[in-house]
């Protein structure tokens, strides 16, 4: 029952905010976004229904529906850095890392909501409004990660790319200090029932267009050592396409941001 009932709401959802889109209708999304089935073996806010991306001028607003409660499910904290775990709203895209400052080439771009109750990483940032930038990991945050094949991690297993000790990479200028290819951008992940979404600010003049995505729900724990690699996908709950083939494109409003 609990299912049907927030497969309703989230199919709800999606056509309500398909049509208050600045003008774009549930048929423009779902041309350009990704439908995934219903899987009621898997984790209610983690099972992916719906991953769409649409521009309002230099914006560009990442969307993903899922099954159930979207940010209701955190992890266990356990007291330390080592073997923190998170989990995350991920969105990997074709944009090259250098889009948004860090170096040409460096692996897979991706936008991620994140939340991780052990450690905070986004000291520019008081998600929580308690004063104290350093105690938010318990918030849901915002993050773009590098993300590159990395077998330590286990056969197959991603992670959040390392800068390997002695190398002065390209990084934005919101990197929190951690030895990972990670900004800390400061974009607000937004829930409201079965639906994350985060609203995303590019250079003006700056084309995404050809952009494309996929949509992912994950876990990710720090290494227990504290060493390379640091940042590991433990557990992959969902992935929008089946098989992280990036179909999603852009739905277009028609302006473009002039410089």
């Amino acid at each position: 029952m609990r299912s049907l009932t927030c497969s309703a709401i989230a199919l709800s959802l999606m056509a309500g905010s398909a049509s208050a889109h600045n003008g774009h209708s549930k048929d423009d999304d779902q041309k350009t976004g990704i439908e995934s089935p219903v899987d009621n073996a898997k984790v209610e806010a983690f099972d992916i229904v719906f991953t769409h991306a649409h521009t309002n001028g230099n914006i560009v607003t990442f969307h993903m529906t899922t099954n159930g409660i979207a940010g209701s499910e955190t992890p266990e904290p356990v007291g330390e850095l080592g073997g923190a775990p998170a989990y995350a709203y991920v969105w990997p895209t074709s944009l090259d890392p250098s889009t948004v400052g860090f170096d040409e080439g460096a692996g897979i771009l991706a936008l991620a909501a994140a939340v991780h109750p052990d450690f905070d990483d986004t000291p520019l940032f008081d998600e929580n409004r308690d004063g104290d930038a350093s105690n938010d990991g318990q918030t849901w945050h915002s993050h773009w990660v590098v993300l590159s094949p990395t077998e330590a991690c286990g056969p197959g297993a991603f992670a959040v790319k390392d800068i390997p000790e002695g190398t002065q990479p390209n990084l934005p200028a919101t990197w929190p200090g951690l030895p990972i290819l990670l900004d800390s951008p400061g974009f607000t992940p937004l829930f409201e029932g079965p639906e994350v979404k985060i609203n995303v600010a590019f250079p003006l003049g700056l084309d995404v267009s050809d952009m494309s995505y996929d949509g992912v729900t994950a876990a990710l724990r720090v290494n227990a050592n504290i060493h390379s690699p640091l940042f590991c996908v433990t557990d992959v709950f969902d992935i929008a396409s089946g098989d992280l083939s990036l179909p999603g494109r852009l739905n277009q409003d028609g302006t473009r941001a002039e410089r």
